[in-house]
């Protein structure tokens, strides 16, 4: 055991005498973790009466990378920068990485200094030759791009072949070789790149650019290459800080590990354990992805637990809906479990836990608990004798003592400086049936007791959850190393946030339970439910957390335009094309006679070849036809494509045709009737290409759909941020087409069936759907703009080429 460094007034002055500024050294302060670990290492290194900025600047990096499962080697490591053997950031990454991937034995000091470039020198003699061949064998391309040139890309090519050389004159020599290669700067070279990407004229040309492509790392490739083996699970890789000065480092015994890996067989399990007391949601798509992904990229088991220690939030409903989700989502569980399986087992813990002096039962009321907390003080109960303690669970246990006058609480560390070790409640009385267990108890335990228990019990190798429980690392730690359990490693990551939602399912519920949105599975909500009835693909939600990644980065939200992305990607591959008119204006073809109608041949996949007669469907023409009320305007003008009088435009799949007259209301200006004249031979050829809906013979009706088109819920991107978060949902979220014309072929689409309807974006058939009535939802726009037609919303308009 060691002794804490216990951040007091002094504190500022500690960081600042190591040359941090001071902007960083209060944010440091602000951070209880970062603030105790930068201590320890000053105290480590011995400079309590300061240092210079670089000396400084490497012992805040220690304090906040260093290998949590090599915290003994750390004194090593700090001798060598307090003695300048080790001084550049590139070094220090380097021992990081050396200490990351060895034992508590393997240790070689010869080995470690080859790693790190200790004793090396590089001259910028040395910079400047490798410089130098780097920009011979670049030229064509540093001239061709000028000062638009990646320079960050010369710099890794250098760093590449001079790893341990100063950054700082490399970067002088590759700014020098710039100018004297290119001259001044222009202002052409200050213009920004034009985004549109030129079609390649050749083979070569297009070789070219991918040979200079900078290749993806291993983690773009398999995110899950950061997480290591269960054999490794014997490495130290979190302290965990007592008031008293202790420490306790956490990490498996040999016995106790090989124990583990007999079971495993060594291979890695994982869990995802929902709380079963709403709708998963989007966020929820990404620790499925975390957990059972890595247990599928390494050929192992993932668990689908069912958290479900409290009885009052919990419903069958939701149950079976997280297990259908979890099926949609293409995640195959090895196991589907409960918390309340291990009821039994965690009541003998918590007997045994009192037995140990680490447990007490507690009379405080939930106020009151509140109240010493804030000021660290113990509770009156907190010494009381352990046979009392004993006693008063077994009839807690029995149902003799009413709900809310007692609990268990865990005797940890009232004076610790993180909050998630005040004696943390591990059992509380409810007299509620359990969905699961029945009314066999009358006690639950808490979240922060069975969760890392239950973990242990299903001998989990990867404990993965979410960044804010990353302050209950240490109460998880500290209750299996009090009861001598196996102990998972546990890694954290950020949450997926995505712009202009709600994340939290206590809002959630309120949307659904206020009536604000239409259920849990409202296409406008994120879970996973709602996206599902929108038309999004499971595989394009997966497609889109894999590619964010699996970071610690807890800062940033997702612009739900890249969520977009994604699923345009998919539905451009998958949806079946079909026509479509929302608010629909009269067309009437006067050289064509009423009792014609021509069956065309319309493409289902705009790829396909003209030979597959799979790959396309009937739609007919006739004399009446009808065409968006965008599409038609009185007065033309050279930036519109659609149809004005005098002027021609391709009707999809069909004809070209002539405006010759306009048939107004009485009062002089509502379109009534388009009259136009068709070119049967297609001798015309016009630039703007409409999308259209006939009649499917003389005086009968299109088929009629409604159509639901869907915008973002809310206004502002971070609407959890603010105070009256309710007043921000957008009033224009869902807008309602009753009557909107559809091809035939629409007639028997099946719920969720999904769609591109041409020039309008992507769709799917909803569950309201009857024999009667079609009902569609807008997945997603063609683009990721937005402009309004009278009063509706639809997606940008097309491209009429």
């Amino acid at each position: 055991m060691g002794k804490e460094g216990n951040p007091g007034d002094g504190v500022l002055e500690l960081f600042l005498s190591i040359g941090l500024d001071e902007r960083t050294a209060k944010n440091t302060i602000a951070n209880n973790k970062v603030t105790s670990n930068l201590t320890a290492v000053i105290r480590e290194a011995d400079v309590l009466d300061g240092c210079d900025r670089t000396v400084g600047n490497l012992l805040y990096s220690v304090s906040t990378k260093f290998p949590a499962n090599a915290l003994v080697y750390r004194p090593v490591l700090l001798k060598y920068i307090i003695s300048s053997k080790i001084k550049t950031p590139a070094q220090l990454d380097a021992a990081f990485a050396f200490f990351s991937k060895i034992g508590p034995d393997d240790f070689k000091l010869d080995e470690f200094e080859e790693a790190c470039g200790v004793g090396i020198e590089v001259s910028p003699e040395e910079i400047d030759q490798v410089v130098s061949a780097v920009f011979s064998e670049k030229t064509s391309i540093i001239v061709e791009q000028r000062y638009q040139t990646n320079v960050g890309e010369l710099l890794g090519h250098v760093r590449k072949k001079l790893p341990w050389a100063d950054a700082k004159i490399v970067k002088q020599i590759v700014d020098a070789k710039l100018y004297e290669l290119l001259g001044e700067r222009t202002a052409a070279d200050d213009e920004k790149p034009s985004k549109k990407k030129e079609k390649p004229t050749k083979v070569e040309e297009k070789k070219a650019t991918v040979d200079v492509s900078p290749q993806p790392s291993e983690e773009d490739l398999n995110p899950f290459v950061i997480f290591p083996q269960p054999k490794e699970n014997f490495k130290v890789h979190t302290e965990i800080f007592f008031s008293d000065g202790d420490i306790l480092r956490c990490c498996n015994t040999k016995e106790m590990l090989d124990k583990h890996l007999k079971v495993t067989g060594g291979n890695v399990f994982t869990r995802f354990p929902p709380e079963p007391n709403g709708y998963l949601h989007i966020g929820h798509a990404k620790a499925m992805f975390v957990s059972f992904g890595l247990a599928k990229e390494r050929g192992g088991c993932c668990y689908l637990r069912y958290d479900d220690t409290n009885p009052e939030a919990e419903k069958k409903e939701y149950i079976d809906h997280i297990k259908e989700i979890v099926d949609w989502m293409g995640w195959k569980p090895f196991k589907i479990t409960y918390a309340s399986d291990y009821f039994q087992d965690l009541y003998e813990l918590a007997v045994e836990l009192i037995r140990r002096g680490r447990a007490y039962v507690d009379h405080q009321t939930p106020d009151e608990i509140k109240e010493y907390r804030e000021k660290k003080m113990d509770s009156p109960w907190r010494d009381r004798p352990i046979a009392e303690s004993f006693k008063l669970f077994e009839d807690m246990r029995n149902g003799l003592i009413e709900e809310g006058k007692a609990t268990l609480r865990m005797k940890q560390d009232m004076k610790s400086d993180n909050g998630n070790m005040y004696d943390l409640i591990a059992y509380r009385i409810k007299f509620t049936p359990h969905p699961h267990a029945g009314d066999k108890w009358c006690i639950y335990p808490s979240y922060d007791y069975a969760h890392c228990i239950v973990d242990s019990l299903e001998n989990i190798t990867h404990s993965l959850c979410t960044l804010e429980f990353e302050t209950r690392r240490a109460s998880y730690y500290w209750l299996l190393h009090v009861l001598d359990l196996y102990e998972p490693y546990v890694w954290e990551y950020s949450r997926l946030n995505v712009t202009n939602t709600v994340m939290s399912k206590r809002k959630l519920n309120r949307l659904v339970t206020e009536k604000y949105v239409d259920g849990w599975d409202d296409p406008r909500l994120m879970t996973l439910a709602g996206l599902k009835r929108r038309g999004v693909t499971s595989t394009s939600i997966n497609t889109f957390v894999r590619g964010i990644g699996i970071t610690r980065s807890d800062s940033s939200t997702i612009r739900l335009d890249r969520l977009e992305y994604h699923i345009r990607e998919e539905l451009n591959k998958t949806a079946s094309r079909a026509m479509v008119v929302l608010n629909p204006i009269k067309v009437e073809i006067v050289n064509l006679a009423p009792d014609i109608v021509m069956d065309l041949d319309a493409k289902k996949w705009p790829d396909a070849p003209n030979d597959d007669t799979s790959s396309f469907y009937k739609v007919p023409f006739s004399r009446i036809v009808y065409i968006e009320q965008s599409d038609f305007r009185m007065k033309d003008s050279k930036d519109y494509y659609g149809l004005a009088p005098g002027k021609s435009v391709l009707l999809r799949y069909a004809f070209p045709i002539k405006c010759t007259d306009v048939v107004l209301a009485e009062d002089g200006e509502t379109v009534v009737v388009v009259r136009v004249e068709y070119d049967p031979l297609k001798k015309t050829k016009p630039k703007g290409v409409l999308h259209w809906v006939a009649e499917p013979s003389a005086g009968v009706e299109p088929l009629q759909v409604e159509v639901r088109l869907f915008d973002k819920l809310f206004l502002s991107e971070n609407p959890a941020d603010l105070d009256n978060w309710l007043a921000d949902l957008n009033p224009q979220s869902k807008f309602v087409i009753p009557g909107a014309y559809a091809v035939p072929s629409l007639r028997d689409a099946e719920d969720g069936e999904r769609f591109q309807f041409e020039r309008l974006g992507y769709f799917v058939v909803d569950k309201d759907s009857t024999k009667e009535k079609l009902v569609v939802n807008r997945t997603v726009t063609l683009r990721d703009s937005y402009v309004w037609l009278g009063t509706c919303l639809i997606g940008e308009r097309a491209s009429m080429e």
